[in-house]
């Protein structure tokens, strides 16, 4: 089963931090010392870090045609600041290793099942 693990980091919230904003360095070798031991255990499809919002873009749908809107957004009420899909025997397996994230103080990881053919069969 294939798994989105969405991480929402504290800094990233409130409308922060600022465009020019890069990663602590230590903070950045120790998730990469998680996703080695991670991908030892699930297989890793693909996993990346997120600008912050000043730097993206959205585009909305609300009156039934596209409207685009250059970050930041204030409004934003959880910002995503970065994701791994991963392969996973169960979510359980999956929320285990979650929970070895060497994730900072108000950060959190919402954990998705991704939809699979077998979802669709007729």
């Amino acid at each position: 089963m294939q798994f989105m693990m969405l991480m929402f980091p504290a800094v990233y919230q409130g409308g922060k931090p600022a465009p020019d904003f890069t990663p602590d360095l230590k903070k950045m070798e120790a998730m990469g010392r998680f996703n080695e031991e991670m991908g030892k255990a699930l297989k890793i499809e693909s996993l990346n870090g997120l600008y912050p919002l000043a730097k993206g873009a959205r585009v909305s749908f609300a009156q039934g045609k596209p409207s685009v809107t250059d970050g930041p957004f204030i409004e934003a009420k959880e910002v995503l600041g970065g994701y791994w899909l991963v392969d996973a025997p169960s979510k359980e397996d999956v929320v285990k290793w979650a929970q070895r994230c060497p994730a900072d103080k108000g950060d959190t990881i919402e954990i998705r099942q991704i939809f699979g053919p077998e979802d669709f069969a007729q």
